[in-house]
């Protein structure tokens, strides 16, 4: 697991209060909604509101949603391939 993973990992436990998760039960090929993290869309607009504040990604940024949040690793390409911060 590369650094930056295990801090998105990491930060997403923390931003979205997952208290029955640890950053090492996300798996990266994980779905993020329904049965693989169990998040909501709630949980989503959260996700984008932390994207925004910790890696200066803005949400006219987030275009095809449902292949950024499809799985973890999914969503941390992104996030690694368009962070300003």
């Amino acid at each position: 697991m590369t650094v930056f993973r295990r801090e998105l990992k990491e930060n997403l436990v923390d931003w979205l209060q997952l208290m029955d998760k640890t950053a090492d039960d996300i798996k990266d090929e994980e779905p993020i909604f329904k049965e693989g993290l169990g998040l909501d869309s709630l949980d989503a607009v959260e996700i984008v509101i932390m994207m925004q504040r910790k890696y200066g990604i803005a949400q006219t940024q987030v275009e095809n949603k449902r292949e950024i949040f499809a799985t973890f690793a999914t969503l941390a390409d992104f996030i690694m391939a368009n962070r300003t911060k």
